[in-house]
C-alpha cells in the first residue's frame, strides 16, 4: 500500500510504501500488521526481509529517472519505504488519452531515459520485474520516472505460489511465469518492448504463454508501418521475442 504523507523535517510531501502481503498478513484494529496465522509467520518474516533489502538497494541508486528512496524503517509489526513524491500522471493515463498522438520522437524521448535508468539498475545486479505503463510516471516537466519496483513482491509471490501478485499479463515475459525461469535484464527489456508495442499498436501484446505454440501477435513492423521507422519497429519485435 502506498500513502501520500508529509515529512515534517523536510517540510515536503513524500510517498510511503507499506509492506502488507494480503496472501498471509492482516491489519489489526490497532493498525499493527501481523501474519494471518503462526503457519504464515516464516513467509511473513521472509517477505519483510526482502522488502527491507529492496528499499536499501533502491536507496543506493541516484538517477534522475528512478524514484529516490529516502529511508526505510520498521514499525507497527511491518516495514515502510519512504520515497520522493512525484507530481504528474502515470503513463497508463496518458496512453488512454493521447496514445494515438505519440510520434517516434515522442517515444524515443520517453524510452531512452528509462533505459538509461534500467542500465544502472541492471549493472547493480538488480531487476525491476514489474514494468508497465502504470509504473512509469510522467512528471510535470515531461520527464519519465520508474516507480514501484516489483522485486520484493515477486519474491513473496513465488514463496506463496500466488502468480497473480507478480505477473502483469501482456507485459511479463514467459520466464516470469515459472519459479525457475531464467530472469535477467532481458526480462525488463521484454516489458519495455511491450509498452512500446502498446503505444504503436493500440493494444497490449498477448500473454506470453499464449505465444509459445502459435503466436497470435501482429508484429510491430506490420502494425506500425508508415508511421514509424522500420528500425524502431524491428527493435520492438526483437525485444518481444518469446525466448529470452
Amino acid at each position: 500500500i502506498t500513502y501520500l504523507a508529509g515529512d515534517t523535517n523536510l517540510d515536503k510531501d513524500v510517498a510511503i510504501k507499506e509492506y502488507l502481503p494480503t496472501e498471509f498478513a492482516v491489519r489489526r484494529d490497532d493498525s499493527r500488521v501481523q501474519p494471518r496465522s503462526t503457519a504464515d509467520n516464516d513467509d511473513y518474516e521472509w517477505g519483510l526481509d526482502r522488502f527491507m533489502k529492496e528499499a536499501q538497494t533502491l536507496g543506493l541508486f541516484r538517477h534522475p529517472n528512478i524514484v529516490p528512496v529516502y529511508r526505510a524503517f520498521k514499525e507497527n509489526g511491518t516495514a515502510y519505504m519512504v520515497m520522493e513524491y512525484q507530481k504528474g500522471e502515470p503513463l497508463s493515463d496518458i496512453f488512454r488519452k493521447h496514445r494515438a498522438e505519440f510520434t517516434e520522437d515522442d517515444l524515443m524521448t520517453l524510452i531512452l531515459p528509462l533505459l538509461d535508468g534500467l542500465g544502472v539498475v541492471h549493472k547493480a545486479g538488480y531487476l525491476h520485474r514489474d514494468l508497465k505503463p502504470g509504473n512509469i510516471f510522467i512528471r510535470e516537466d515531461g520527464s519519465p520516472v520508474l516507480l514501484d519496483f516489483g522485486a520484493a513482491r515477486n519474491a513473496v509471490g513465488r514463496k506463496s505460489k500466488n502468480l497473480t501478485s507478480i505477473v502483469t499479463p501482456g507485459y511479463a515475459p514467459l520466464e516470469q511465469y515459472f519459479a525457475d525461469g531464467n530472469q535477467g535484464p532481458w526480462t525488463d527489456i521484454y516489458a519495455m518492448a511491450s509498452i512500446l508495442y502498446q503505444a504503436v499498436a493500440g493494444r497490449i501484446p498477448p500473454e506470453a504463454p499464449a505465444r509459445v505454440k502459435r503466436d497470435p501477435i501482429s508484429p510491430a513492423v506490420d502494425v506500425g508501418r508508415g508511421r514509424f521507422s522500420e528500425s524502431f519497429l524491428g527493435a520492438i519485435d526483437v525485444g518481444l521475442a518469446v525466448e529470452e
